[in-house]
């Protein structure tokens, strides 16, 4: 497993066919059973996918993806997850696409240019007006994953938001990632002080932050503890995949472990 070496100020790596992604997203989730709705402004088609659990469930899952379009990862990774169809009993939610322009013209931006996921509290793009539109018809989530990638990144790392103080599912997911991808090592990433190899717990204040990404407002408003993975872009698309995977059922399976222990 070895590092490409092409990231040098920006991503320049793979890159993915959104709209063959979408449609095997689509297929996959009509096969298992999700049901399909659009998040405005419907113009953009982002598809977002539903399952109820089988059985009467209190756990609610969120997972989103394809924010950044030079993180093309991400959308895979749910494609992979939807085909799979290993999920924990629970009611789902998965959006594989937040910014689809982006993700076409592998812009970290939408096409007008602006960062989607620093809008979520001024709301200058229909892109964040349309998504929180949608997300407060939901109920509110037990655990929100956000799958991205970092092309500046030694290895594989995770952000969690937990003012609850809830049991960590940080460890598991990064021990498991090991398995199938490098962890960033370094003990300052993205300019922040990792509190366990691949963890960081930033101490935000939500109301001192003058932008929002979309963990924030869900920090807010709907989930008391969320994790952001970041798959390291300057390894092969088919590692960060399998890493952004690997990371999700890990979190998905430990959640469970701790529901029952703290339960």
């Amino acid at each position: 497993m070895q590092r490409i070496g092409r990231n040098a100020g920006g991503y320049f790596g793979e890159q993915i066919d959104l709209s063959a992604t979408l449609a095997a997203c689509d297929a996959a989730a009509q096969r298992h059973g999700w049901q399909r709705d659009i998040l405005p402004p419907f113009e953009l088609a982002r598809p977002a996918y539903f399952r109820k659990s089988a059985q009467p469930s209190v756990r609610r899952f969120y997972i989103s993806t394809g924010m950044h379009g030079d993180e093309p990862a991400g959308p895979p990774a749910a494609q992979r997850l939807l085909e799979e169809n290993i999920w924990p009993d629970a009611d789902l939610w998965l959006i594989p696409c937040l910014n689809p322009t982006g993700l076409r013209a592998s812009t970290r931006t939408n096409s007008d240019g602006v960062d989607i996921n620093r809008d979520y509290r001024h709301f200058r793009t229909a892109e964040a007006r349309g998504h929180v539109d949608w997300l407060m018809r939901q109920p509110a989530f037990n655990l929100a994953l956000m799958l991205h990638e970092d092309w500046e990144s030694h290895g594989f790392y995770t952000y969690e938001l937990n003012q609850q103080n809830l049991p960590s599912l940080a460890p598991a997911m990064v021990s498991a990632v090991r398995a199938v991808c490098p962890v960033d090592e370094s003990p300052m990433i993205d300019g922040r002080e990792v509190s366990e190899p691949g963890i960081i717990r930033p101490n935000i204040a939500p109301q001192e932050r003058p932008e929002w990404p979309e963990a924030l407002w869900l920090g807010v408003n709907k989930v008391p503890i969320s994790y952001t993975l970041e798959a390291p872009s300057d390894w092969p698309l088919s590692v960060r995949i399998g890493a952004l995977v690997t990371a999700v059922n890990a979190a998905l399976s430990e959640f469970a472990k701790n529901e029952v222990a703290v339960g």
